[in-house]
């Protein structure tokens, strides 16, 4: 297993090499002025070429990729264009949004998929069961952006329950996690996001739990669980369906990694402050240094959450080994 952890951790390495590279060279080729959204058009042709030597910019593509991977080994991916701070510092709070927006989508994505799952396969052929599948892969195949419009015009525009967009009413501060993550109105925001990516990510949980109950089903131990005369739900629960969570345990780390990339739609629909909205700001501003940063955390994130299912998955399966 150690030999294992320290192959996988030098494939990382050199992967996040080849994603930095690809990401350096593709702002760069991209059409359009990075010093647009930082720099006054009426300001002399001067001033704007003594800003673009100030960051950089006007030197050669391979000056600027030796000094932008020799800050990388430090952490440093430099300051933002547009808000003229540290990229890191400006996307901490963009990541903690993104995560607590995560592990929310994940509770009521795997929350109703393990349960939704399992009493599917018990219930196999019935009109309930065809009637979850439709509803799941509808919701999965069904834009998220979309999804996320007819939200807000049924909760926010017809019925006014909840807030459309943004993390926090106007006027408010929070001060802490607490008051920030935990207060009330931050829960009510939370709500409507939540439900939509929740609803995007169920089918992956629900199918996978389905199907591998009707494996498990078919095993000796449960015709002998039902010999012994025991209940339906403790058969269910108690042997069935704790037998049939590894697979769906393991796709949670998963999960984790690709949820980040797959609410960037999510997150710029209802505004929520977090690293895909911010990813997508910082590519159409040209904002280099955020967007960098932004598209190689999410990078490192996905091959972490990839290495932790994999131990994972040899943790609840001791016959699995790495050679």
């Amino acid at each position: 297993m150690g030999s294992f952890v320290i192959r996988r951790a030098i494939a990382m390495f050199f992967t996040l090499i080849v994603i930095s590279t690809i990401i350096f060279f593709m702002f760069r080729l991209m059409p359009g002025d990075p010093t647009a959204a930082m720099v006054d058009p009426s300001i002399p042709s001067e001033a704007r070429e003594e800003i673009i030597a100030r960051l950089g910019l006007n030197d050669s593509l391979w000056v600027q990729y030796t000094k932008f991977m020799q800050n990388l080994a430090i952490l440093d991916f430099g300051d933002s264009f547009y808000y003229k701070t540290s990229a890191l510092s400006v996307l901490t709070d963009k990541l903690a949004a993104t995560l607590v927006l995560m592990f929310a989508a994940m509770v009521v994505a795997y929350g109703l998929g393990i349960f939704g799952g399992a009493w599917m396969a018990w219930k196999r052929g019935s009109i309930g069961e065809s009637l979850a599948i439709t509803l799941a892969l509808i919701f999965r195949s069904a834009p998220t952006f979309w999804v996320g419009i007819m939200a807000i015009y049924l909760f926010t525009v017809v019925l006014g329950w909840l807030p459309h967009s943004g993390m926090r009413s106007s006027g408010y501060e929070g001060e802490g996690f607490i008051e920030t993550f935990i207060s009330l109105d931050f829960l009510r925001h939370l709500i409507l996001p939540t439900i939509v990516a929740g609803m995007f990510f169920l089918a992956t949980p629900l199918l996978m739990m389905r199907n591998t109950m009707l494996e498990v089903m078919g095993e000796d131990f449960i015709e002998m669980a039902h010999a012994k005369g025991l209940k339906e739900r403790t058969i269910l629960y108690k042997h069935a369906a704790r037998n049939a969570l590894l697979p769906v345990v393991t796709s949670g780390a998963l999960f984790i990694g690709s949820a980040i990339g797959g609410q960037v739609l999510i997150e710029y629909v209802f505004s929520w402050p977090g690293l895909g909205r911010e990813m997508v700001l910082a590519a159409q501003r040209h904002d280099y240094p955020v967007a960098q940063a932004s598209f190689i955390i999410m990078a490192a994130l996905i091959m972490i959450m990839n290495l932790i299912a994999d131990l994972l998955y040899a943790y609840l399966d001791p016959r699995i080994s790495y050679k």
